[in-house]
């Protein structure tokens, strides 16, 4: 593509609006209004404006619309709003495939919502691919505008066509004032004293400050383009870690997605004395305020873990009372103390008897937490453990489901194998109670003794290596805002030609701020000055 010329000689870049030289307008469009000039930029080509031609035209064309950004900022909003409807996979509280679970649990729409992918939304393949694309679109709008605009900036020169200064949104003209020359020194003074850098040509100067200002939504722009980078680290193993894990006390239980075991040698909870309560709180009546939660934590590292079918073999790495707010730290892993079941069930402790008789067959235990799927009561009797819910209920069509891997409501279905009932004997067993299979007479049924206790911990566990590069993107992306919000882009031309002084000023914002510092200055150096100010639509601001 051949370069634009322009009257004053200057070879502009096709896409050129205003010269780069003088600043003439060089679209006939333009030429021939006589409204102010657009400043966006400068006049700069773009390349989204130039070339599209090429399938690399194209897709730049593509991502630097900042129409096509915004319809990607909305998808994703949308759907992370959608996403945050029914509970992600990964907090299913039911061991249960993703597939049965949200149409059991939800209807027909979880089962809509998990054919279209929302059940594991922020960790799919297209969520994960618009947050690239946006990234992509943040970097190609930015350079896009970026580069023309500081080409455009470090180009500009003192002196411009008159068609420019008077097309300025603020402008003036005065008759050269007697001694213009030291007047001018003057307001060259003046201007100085208020932080501008003036350049000077002959009778004409420039007054510029706070360009830095201009590249604060670039620099916006790469604070959340980091901010993007340290969200999707967290989807490369080892990054980031969000889970849960209850621990009985005395248990050693693995830490998940980690080669870390937590054990817990107690957990407590510390209450108020009375003479500790405010009087007149009117705390005195309440039974047992609650000073604290703790859990003495031992945390072991498995140091075969990098041996695929070996044996654990546990390390003790650190040792800490959790309480709320006070987590162990190890490197990057925190266990935060989040959960409670002080004097839980653990198991069941029951006996097998022949109904017909009142023979006791024999005794048998059920962990809760770990419940065999058989137990041998003697040589010729099996039970065996059908189905077992931890969390007892019935979903809307009366199937029987679990709230929760908790077992706060246990109920079973056992199955009793003994030369009475050679093809077995089924029963729901619940918390206390039994049920023969519907239509049946059982011959044997079952004795409840005092279930086994325990306290319970529940631990929530955090790795994020990603934060600090979150954090660093928030402080970018903060003072980019700062850089836009607090500060102007002000320029004052002052140029002299034959008999007229014509004055132009241009600011990215606060138009009524540099109005009053332009006529201060002239009016410290006594040169009467007659300001008129349009708007974009060229009419006059009064």
């Amino acid at each position: 593509m051949n370069n634009v010329k322009c009257e004053c000689g200057h070879a502009n870049p096709v896409g050129t609006v205003l010269c780069e030289a003088c600043g003439n307008p060089l679209l006939e469009e333009i030429k021939q209004g006589d409204s102010p000039l657009d400043m966006r930029y400068e006049g700069a080509a773009r390349r989204s404006q130039t070339y599209n031609k090429s399938i690399i035209d194209k897709v730049w064309n593509f991502f630097s619309s900042v129409k096509i950004a915004v319809y990607m900022i909305v998808i994703v909003l949308v759907a992370s709003i959608v996403g945050t409807i029914f509970p992600q996979e990964v907090y299913i509280p039911v061991p249960k495939p993703a597939s049965i679970f949200y149409e059991e649990t939800y209807g027909f729409i979880g089962k809509i919502y998990y054919l279209l992918g929302f059940h594991n939304l922020f960790s799919s393949w297209w969520y994960v691919l618009l947050l690239l694309m946006i990234g992509i679109s943040l970097v190609v709008c930015s350079l896009d505008r970026m580069i023309p605009l500081y080409k455009a900036l470090k180009k500009q020169k003192v002196k411009h066509s008159i068609n420019f200064l008077t097309r300025q949104r603020l402008k003036a003209e005065v008759s050269v004032p007697a001694e213009w020359g030291s007047k001018l020194d003057q307001l060259q003074g003046f201007l100085k004293k208020r932080r501008y850098d003036v350049r000077r040509e002959g009778d004409s100067l420039l007054a510029e400050k706070g360009r830095f200002s201009r590249w604060g939504p670039y620099i916006n722009h790469i604070g959340l383009i980091i901010f993007l980078i340290g969200a999707l680290m967290r989807l490369v193993p080892g990054y980031y870690l969000d889970q849960y894990v209850w621990v009985k006390d005395g248990e050693t239980k693995k830490v998940p997605e980690t080669p870390y075991y937590v054990k817990s040698e107690g957990f407590t909870i510390d209450f108020y004395e009375k003479e500790d309560l405010p009087e007149g709180a009117g705390l005195d009546n309440l039974q047992g305020v609650i000073k604290q939660y703790q859990t003495k934590a031992v945390l072991y590292e498995n140091v075969n873990a990098g041996l695929p079918g070996s044996e654990p073999k546990l390390q003790e790495v650190a040792r800490h009372d959790i309480i709320v707010n006070h987590p162990l730290k190890y490197n990057d892993l925190q266990l935060f103390q989040s959960g409670q079941r002080p004097k839980a069930i653990a198991a069941l402790n029951m006996t097998l008897v022949n109904e017909k008789t009142g023979d006791k067959i024999g005794k048998f235990k059920i962990d809760l937490y770990n419940p065999q799927s058989e137990y041998k009561i003697n040589d010729t009797t099996t039970i065996k453990m059908l189905e077992y819910y931890p969390d007892f209920e019935f979903t809307k069509d009366k199937k029987p489901t679990t709230k929760s891997p908790n077992p706060d409501n246990p109920a079973f279905v056992l199955n009793v194998i003994s030369p009475q009932t050679p093809n077995g004997e089924k029963a729901w067993l619940f918390l206390g109670s039994y049920l023969p299979a519907p239509g049946t007479e059982n011959i044997f049924g079952y004795e409840f003794s005092m279930p086994d206790l325990t306290n319970i911990t529940g631990l929530m566990v955090r790795k994020d290596k990603s934060l600090p590069v979150i954090y660093f993107g928030c402080f970018i992306s903060m003072l980019g805002l700062v850089m836009g919000f607090y500060w102007q882009h002000r320029r004052i031309w002052i140029q002299t030609e034959r008999s007229l002084v014509y004055v132009a000023g241009h600011t990215n914002k606060n138009w009524f701020g540099l109005k009053n510092e332009v006529l201060d200055v002239f009016k410290k150096a006594s040169i009467p000055v007659s300001l008129v100010e349009h708007g974009k639509d060229g009419k006059k601001v009064d």
